[in-house]
């Protein structure tokens, strides 16, 4: 006997597959607990054709996400924020204002949902945030912070942080070096 799982049913089928069954466990157990309906021809037909407008629903969103993404990627987001001398901010950019500034500058509505950030940005600099636009479709849109009245150093710009480890090992030998060579340079004139 062939039924349609209305539900998904362990090691049977899933949701709205067409399964052939013996006609004992489909009467005593999965008609009654209404996991299961006797499969007509226009019950089947009718499921094809379901299945056939979401595939063209899904390639058409497919699409529409890919346009988006294509949008996306040569959007730079600019935020100007207060921040402190070395480059802290006082506050954060969230997901709701990533959106926000997305529906401001290009008229693209994404949910803050699909905004993936580990941490609210807290630093000055450039940043990659990735948005999941459709089910298989992100994109990394390139979002500069900058503080108030002030430009980003070339560094920044590139994403490259000031507080770094190896761009303080490369800079802490030459900031040491400089006054120990002048007490030196005093002490012998």
């Amino acid at each position: 006997m062939e039924v349609i799982l209305l539900q998904d049913v362990e090691k049977l089928g899933l949701r709205g597959d067409v399964v052939s069954v013996t006609r004992g466990y489909a009467r005593n157990f999965l008609i009654p607990r209404k996991l299961a309906e006797t499969a007509t021809a226009a019950k089947v037909e009718e499921i094809r054709r379901r299945d056939a407008r979401r595939a063209l629903q899904e390639a058409r969103s497919a699409e529409q996400a890919e346009t988006i993404a294509e949008r996306l990627r040569k959007t730079v987001l600019r935020f100007e924020m207060k921040a402190g001398p070395s480059g802290a901010l006082f506050g954060s950019v969230t997901p709701s204002d990533i959106a926000d500034e997305i529906w401001r500058t290009r008229k693209i509505r994404i949910d803050r949902r699909k905004i993936e950030l580990p941490d609210p940005l807290k630093r000055v600099g450039s940043h990659a945030v990735s948005i999941h636009i459709f089910e298989d479709v992100s994109v990394a849109v390139k979002t500069l912070i900058v503080p108030e009245g002030g430009e980003l150093t070339p560094e920044q710009e590139l994403g490259i942080e000031a507080d770094e480890p190896a761009s303080e090992e490369s800079e802490a030998p030459v900031a040491e070096a400089t006054p120990a060579e002048d007490e030196t340079a005093d002490s012998a004139n």
